[in-house]
């Protein structure tokens, strides 16, 4: 079957840009080929600085001929519903239509057949409109073609388009259409410097052969290859290691057609300023790579460039020109880290209280406050359990907590500084640099940088007993503060990143094994949240309840500690959505924890991942699935036995109306195993509670095979109820079966 090749040649392409409008082309022709019914093999899209392509296999030569019967009106209906028919299925008579019998009556059936058309007659039509409409992020017009009207708007200026459709054996055709005046046909052009002629192509393994003479390397795959390839051997060849950076190898093999690998070099005294301000510094300002001694690991004064052209002096212009803008640019980082070491970080804290956080939460000074203050009670908390008098933090639980308050105070300050406002991605990674040149404590300069962690699944979960205290306080001050004054993640709209907080609060806690009851945590933070509402409202002279707290969607915690809680326990549901997402990615079953957080005052989240791993092994056993079959069908029989008398069965079954041994046997079972099962609860033992729990599965199996609930007698069948209910109130000492899937 014939192939498609597509080919949209402009000038530059943004980098970012080319990979999605790739996929767009190749997703935009293929779902309109689909369309029009013409299903194709295979296709695959690429993208250079000049040019978007796409190859289509297997397109058939034709589209299959389509018949459908359309049903019209009634027999016998009047004439203008008759000629609206035929004149809708192209019918001469109603001679040419059939009868179709129903019990409503006689109705007029109509056979439309549509022969198809060449594959290459539809691409011709679909392809000019595709090209229209492509969704490029930014567009424009230009030249003379922009002044007509319904001038074609691209991104950069569109030169030429080619398009051929043909088997692979045969000379193919040209796909027939013209947008803005550029005709489609079989010529493109190779590197702009290197081969800029024109050439001609006519299928897709010819066209990127002949791209490959012409200096253009078409797969962006195999371009960043031969980056990441030749870059690493000529660092080892100079006995250095390449830092690899994906992201920056996508960036650069999008903004070169040719690559060619080159070496260059800076003064030594710029390695004094931090590696990582000078990766910024020399990735962000020429898209170089940076490279390291791989015996110490730190950055040599080398660098790797990526050219798109193969200089007659073998790059040595190209080198010297980047060696002139990073030599500046380094100067420059160097100059603004300098600066910052004459100024503390705690002598910056002041110009927070100028800057404000959020018009309804304060000054960034007001929330580092709250922070602070948040994370010395996190760390009285969690210190017994972080044992951080041990090797691993080297101090005692009263410099632990002070080291938390100090580590807060100052893990903010770096945002002031000269080399963070030129490069925020370094921000924390700098607090962590003054913190240690003004002497800090080792562990407050590592929570200076960590307090930001995790950031992302992939990103790292601190371990530093002060860096944990700090990074949870961050985050649960982010996440209180927006619930109080209803800022809450909607849809897909998460402007704050809170679902991001939430989960780094969820990895914190269950990777440092740690025992929090959040909601008291939440209550408590609260109120310190409260003092800046009320600072705010004083600020603006006026009183508690005034129309500043109104505007704020808040009144003071003493006023209105119900909506207090009312947004704890909001913010538990968050977590408890949260950590549903988190055990979903690690394989568990996100039904088990509604069933856990069902039970009601269940916000120490490790335990409710403990017992919901519990859960999940027993479930897994016969033991664990009869059980729930069981329980259900219990569930199931009250709840339309309770719809149908209009009460519910709570209440001890009286034991002087059992009459069958197995209702006997399942009432001993039941108080049997809630003792074991709540002991073990107790005990934190959820294993052991699950075993308990276990034991109720063959008295249950028997009173289902040998006992009739729904007795003649009413007593009886009220006791036998009751009995049930009280199968679902065993459950529920570890988990409300109700909640899990089948």
């Amino acid at each position: 079957m014939p192939d498609l090749l597509l080919e949209l040649f402009s000038e530059e392409i943004p980098a970012r840009m080319q990979a999605k409008a790739a996929d767009d082309l190749r997703r935009l022709v293929t779902e309109k080929l689909v369309a029009e019914g013409l299903v194709y093999e295979g296709a695959k899209a690429f993208a250079t600085p000049r040019r978007l392509a796409l190859t289509v296999h297997g397109i058939p030569a034709r589209q299959p001929d389509l018949k459908t019967e359309r049903r019209g009106p009634k027999v016998g209906a009047p004439d203008a519903a008759v000629q609206g028919f035929l004149k809708a299925t192209g019918l001469k008579s109603l001679d040419e239509a059939k009868i179709q019998r129903d019990p409503k009556g006689d109705f007029y059936i109509g056979l439309i057949e549509k022969p198809g058309r060449d594959a290459i007659d539809v691409l011709a039509e679909i392809l000019p409109v595709i090209i229209r409409t492509f969704p490029w992020p930014k567009s424009m017009r230009w030249g003379a073609r922009s002044a007509k009207p319904g001038a074609l708007s691209w991104v950069r200026p569109l030169h030429a388009i080619t398009a051929t459709f043909g088997l692979e054996t045969e000379e193919p055709d040209v796909v027939k259409f013209s947008v803005d005046d550029i005709e489609a046909g079989q010529t493109t052009y190779g590197h702009r410097f290197l081969a800029p002629s024109a050439i001609s192509v006519r299928r897709f393994e010819d066209y990127e052969a002949k791209l490959l003479d012409a200096k253009v390397v078409l797969d962006p795959d195999r371009r960043k290859d031969a980056i990441l390839t030749d870059a690493k051997q000529l660092a080892f060849a100079q006995g250095f290691e390449l830092v690899e950076d994906p992201n920056l190898l996508d960036e650069v093999s999008g903004l070169v057609e040719w690559p060619v690998v080159l070496m260059g070099s800076f003064e030594q005294e710029f390695l004094k300023t931090p590696g990582e301000v000078i990766r910024a510094t020399i990735r962000n300002n020429q898209k170089c790579f940076v490279v390291r001694d791989p015996k110490t690991g730190r950055l040599t004064n080398k660098f790797v460039l990526t050219a798109n052209i193969e200089a007659t002096d073998g790059g040595k212009v190209i080198v010297s020109g980047n060696e002139r803008v990073i030599r500046a640019r380094l100067s420059d980082a160097k100059f603004f880290y300098e600066t910052d070491l004459k100024t503390k970080l705690e002598d910056r804290l002041p110009k927070f209280e100028q800057i404000v956080f959020h018009e309804k939460l304060g000054t960034q000074a007001a929330r580092i406050g709250r922070i602070v203050a948040l994370a010395a009670q996190i760390a009285n908390l969690v210190e017994p359990q972080l044992q951080v008098g041990q090797k691993s933090y080297g101090g005692s639980a009263a410099k632990y907590v002070n080291d938390v308050e100090q580590a807060a105070k100052l893990a903010k300050a770096d945002l002031l500084t000269e080399v963070v406002g030129e490069f925020p991605e370094v921000q924390g990674l700098m607090g962590k640099y003054y913190a240690l040149e003004q002497g800090e404590d080792a562990s407050v300069a590592a929570a200076c940088e960590e307090h930001y962690k995790p950031q992302g699944p992939a990103d790292r979960v601190p371990t530093n007993p002060v860096s944990v205290a700090v990074a949870l306080a961050d985050k649960i001050d982010t996440l209180v503060g927006f619930w109080a004054i209803d800022e809450k993640p909607t849809g897909s709209k998460d402007p704050y990143a809170l679902r991001r907080a939430a989960l780094g609060v969820i990895r914190l806690i269950l990777e440092n094994n740690l025992r929090i009851e959040m909601v008291a945590l939440f209550d408590h933070h609260s109120q310190t949240v409260d003092k800046t509402f009320k600072q705010l409202a004083h600020a603006s002279g006026q009183k508690q309840g005034g129309d500043h707290f109104v505007a704020v969607g808040y009144a003071g915690f003493e006023w209105n500690n119900r909506r207090v809680r009312k947004n704890s326990v909001d913010l538990l549901a968050f977590f408890a959505d949260r950590l549903k997402v988190q055990l979903r990615e690690q394989g568990a079953r996100h039904d088990l924890v509604d069933a856990v957080f069902a039970l009601g005052g269940q916000d120490d989240l490790l335990m409710i991942v403990r017992r919901v791993e519990a859960l999940g092994k027993f479930l897994e056993s016969d033991d664990g699935k009869n059980l729930l079959a069981g329980t259900k069908r219990a569930s199931n029989i009250l709840a339309i036995e309770e719809k149908k008398d209009k009460r519910s069965f709570d209440g001890a079954p009286d034991a002087a109306l059992y009459s069958l041994g197995e209702e006997k046997a399942l009432a001993k079972a039941i108080d049997e195993v809630k003792a074991e099962a709540n002991a073990a609860v107790a005990k934190e033992d959820f294993a052991a509670a699950m075993s308990a729990m276990a034991k109720l599965r063959p008295p249950v199996d028997a009173f289902f095979d040998k006992v009739r609930v729904n007795d003649d007698d009413a007593k009886v069948r009220e006791n036998r109820l009751k009995l049930l209910n009280e199968i679902r109130s065993a459950t529920r000492a570890v988990a409300d079966f109700s909640k899990i899937q089948d």
